[in-house]
Formats: structure tokens, C-alpha cells, sequence
């Protein structure tokens, strides 16, 4: 099997407050997944059961949609990681429920991914073709964020926080074991782990992107997003530059949860 070639791809929803939309969601990134010319799993993850997210989710009637979750909300990071330890895929990616990303750039990140043979693909508001809507705040606290990222990790990337990546299986077998960020920094961590562990072939795709801010609760949890994504910002870059707590040298340090422990060499 060439690298480039995908026999099976797994596509991980984390969901959290989605019983209005999630079957709705659910059908849609189907329809997208119908269209590529490989195999795929989804397997939707319910940060926490504290609405009917999970029973609408099962409505869902589908021999390719697994659900799944838990009782407590843990964060948007420990949700992906926990799916991805259950899939099979040998590209394994994930998209945010809520569909303020259209499901439609997964056939695009999917192309983009063959086409590099890519270690990572990353969905990118900053991709010339990108079509992206939202608030003027909104895009000079995600440039000036995007600078910082570069300067502590070196990533030549223009954005690492829209919710929609593809990894290449071993990739995640060798990086995931490391991680440790279970909420707002998770995909800062997993991009800045992989690119230090030697996988630089991390390249970006389109989106298109709708956010929706009218709301002032809304804009209020994001500040405060904001400010915990930075403070786990911080706390990768001191594990990562000075502790070096990542590197295999460091292995018995890293802390086991056999929830999120990824099976290696499997698939």
C-alpha cells in the first residue's frame, strides 16, 4: 500500500450540549464521507451526558457511526483523544460538532492530505481559498494568538486552532501517549509534540467557517477560553522546552490514563 493510500478512515466528533443539532450534524458529515473514495468509520464522543446529546446521537441509525461518551464533561482534547483511541483508521481526524465548520472541508483536507502525503493536514481560516466569517476582534486575537504559537514552537503554520485535522495513524501512535492537555490547548499540544518528535510534513487546507458571536454569554466563555488556552500554552512550552517531560528519555514520567492510553501498532 502506498503511503498516500487510505484504506480506512475514522473521523472523531467530540459533542458537549448538541441534542438540537447533533442528528442533524451527524447525517450531514455522513453525506460528505459517502462521497470519498475510502472507507470510514465516525465515532461521535459525549463530553459528558448532561443533556440528550447521546440518546439523539444514537437515533442515528448507521453500521459506520459508533457512539460513545461518558457521564462527566472533561474538555474538547480529552473527548478527541478518547475517540481516537477507539478507531481503527490508518488516517484517524476529527471535526467539532455544532457545524460552524462546514463538513464539506473534509473532502478538501482529505485531498490535501494525499496529495503532500502528509504527516498532518490541518483545516486553516488563513488558506487563500479559505471562505471564513467573523468578527474583526476575533481575527486580530487569532493572528496576534497565531505569532505567539510560532515564536515558542516554531510551527510554520497560520492557524492551529480551527477543529478539523486528519493524522496519520503513527503519527498518533507515537505522540498521544505523551499528551497531557485534556481542555483548551489540545491541539497546540499535539501539533507542537509531533512537529519537536521530527513530523514536519504538517501542511494546511481550506475551510469554510461561519462563527457566531451575537450571543454576549458566548463572547464572555470566550475570553475566558482564551485566557486558559494560554496558560496551557505557557505550560506545553515549559514541558516541552524546559522540562523536556515529551522526549522519550522522560517516558516513565508520563502520566498513563488507560481511557486515553493509544493502542500502537494497531489497524
Amino acid at each position: 500500500m502506498k503511503s498516500s493510500e487510505i484504506r480506512l478512515l475514522s473521523v472523531i466528533i467530540p459533542a458537549f450540549r448538541q441534542e438540537k443539532t447533533i442528528q442533524k450534524d451527524l447525517l450531514h458529515i455522513q453525506d460528505v464521507l459517502e462521497q470519498l473514495r475510502c472507507d470510514y468509520e465516525i465515532i461521535v464522543v459525549v463530553d459528558g451526558k448532561v443533556d440528550k446529546t447521546f440518546e439523539n446521537a444514537q437515533k442515528t441509525k448507521s453500521s459506520k457511526i459508533i457512539v460513545t461518551g461518558y457521564e462527566h464533561n472533561h474538555g474538547k482534547g480529552y473527548a478527541v483523544r478518547y475517540g481516537m483511541v477507539r478507531s481503527k483508521g490508518d488516517v484517524v481526524g476529527f471535526i467539532d460538532a455544532g457545524m460552524d465548520l462546514n463538513p464539506n472541508g473534509l473532502s478538501m483536507l482529505l485531498e490535501h492530505f494525499q496529495w503532500y502525503d502528509a504527516d498532518i493536514i490541518i483545516g486553516s481560516k488563513r488558506h487563500p481559498v479559505s471562505k471564513v466569517h467573523y468578527p474583526f476582534n476575533r481575527r486580530v486575537i487569532s493572528y496576534l494568538s497565531q505569532i505567539f504559537i510560532r515564536f515558542l514552537f516554531g510551527l510554520n503554520i497560520t492557524d492551529t486552532q480551527v477543529g478539523m485535522k486528519f493524522f496519520r495513524r503513527r503519527v498518533l501512535e507515537d505522540v498521544l501517549p505523551r499528551l497531557l492537555v485534556k481542555q483548551f490547548a489540545f491541539d497546540i499540544e499535539i501539533l507542537a509534540v509531533a512537529y519537536s518528535l521530527g513530523y514536519r510534513r504538517i501542511y494546511e487546507a481550506p475551510v469554510e467557517l461561519h462563527f457566531n458571536f451575537d450571543n454576549s454569554l458566548v463572547s464572555k466563555n470566550l475570553y475566558r477560553e482564551l485566557f486558559n488556552t494560554f496558560l496551557d500554552t505557557l505550560a506545553i512550552f515549559y514541558r516541552l522546552k524546559i522540562l523536556r517531560y515529551y522526549s522519550d528519555t522522560n517516558k516513565r514520567r508520563w502520566t498513563f490514563d488507560p481511557e486515553l492510553n493509544f493502542p500502537i501498532n494497531v489497524g
